[in-house]
């Protein structure tokens, strides 16, 4: 009797444990469906909170939009509805276009200092209309400069050491003897890398650069030289466009705009030209754009390096 009491007692815990098993087993089930749960929800959670944020960028587009549009149409200077953008950072190549058209300059020659990686700058659009030129910049292009004829790139980090010379090397390559437009963004020493240029006889047609749009007219600043200088995203940077204009004056040119969607780009233009653009104020409180950094969160199609390839080819 022993032996079978004790076989009992044996299969009874057996048959507990069994049971305490499966039940572990159902609870494991269901904490794993909980995680699963839980997953999905975050997952959820993520996806939504990625579409609030596409529409919330599709609103502030829009808003940007219409801002802009409404700029264009009270603008006193007509220069400033022609703006639109391509391949420059935001409306520059719009109003740069209407400048060309107007100057009646079939295919020219270009420089351009200070084009980042070459996918977004002021003198892309150029290419489109045969032009031919050569950029100046101390980054790698992001795309095969051999395949472009009609361009050459000059890697350097600029100062008033060889700005110049890299100009006149510039000038070889295009076998050209002048320039018909100049665009200038380096984020700091921008007036004394302008005036250099100015006073070593690059006097090109229409001069583009950028100032600094945080000082209005007739307030007027500029940084003191420093070759070693980068931009570090403050308020520390290049010059008022009062300081622009003393100095393009003193070079017989004009002020005809400011680019209207950020107030950072200035085209000046030879005063033997200003017949030309006798419909833009010359008031520069007509001229002026302040400040503004409300950029589009998307611009169209992604740039393929393939694009810049082909038109400059």
């Amino acid at each position: 009797m022993g032996d079978t009491d004790e076989l009992k007692r044996i299969n009874y815990k057996l048959a507990v444990l069994d049971n305490e098993l499966q039940a572990l087993d159902s609870n494991l089930k269901s904490v794993v469906n909980i995680l699963v749960s839980v997953d999905q929800l975050t997952l959820a959670s993520v996806q939504y909170n990625q579409a609030i944020y596409a529409i919330a960028a599709q609103i502030k587009d829009l808003f940007i939009r219409y801002s802009l549009n409404q700029f264009y149409a009270t603008h006193r200077n007509p220069l400033n509805k022609c703006g639109q953008k391509s391949f420059s950072q935001t409306d520059e190549d719009g109003i740069t276009l209407e400048i060309v058209r107007r100057l009646g300059l079939g295919k020219g020659c270009f420089a351009e200092f200070g084009v980042g990686n070459g996918l977004e700058n002021n003198t892309i659009i150029l290419g489109t209309l045969g032009w031919k030129g050569f950029w100046v910049g101390g980054e790698d292009l992001l795309f095969d400069i051999s395949k472009c004829g009609r361009l050459h790139y000059i890697k350097d980090w600029i100062t008033l050491d060889n700005l110049s010379q890299h100009a006149k090397t510039g000038l070889g390559l295009l076998g050209a003897d002048s320039l018909d437009i100049i665009s200038l963004d380096l984020d700091g020493n921008d007036i004394y890398f302008t005036e250099n240029l100015l006073e070593t006889g690059f006097v090109p047609k229409l001069f583009i650069v950028e100032y600094n749009g945080k000082f209005p007219p007739p307030a007027r600043f500029q940084i003191s030289y420093d070759p070693a200088h980068k931009w570090t995203g403050d308020d520390y940077y290049g010059a008022a466009l009062m300081n622009f204009i003393d100095l393009f004056e003193k070079h017989q040119f004009r002020l005809v705009c400011c680019n209207s969607f950020c107030g950072l780009n200035a085209f000046f233009v030879r005063n033997e030209f200003s017949h030309l653009f006798e419909d833009v104020p010359k008031d520069i409180r007509d001229l002026y754009v302040g400040i503004c950094y409300h950029t589009y969160s998307t611009f169209g199609h992604r740039l393929s390096a393939k694009t810049l390839e082909t038109i400059f080819m």
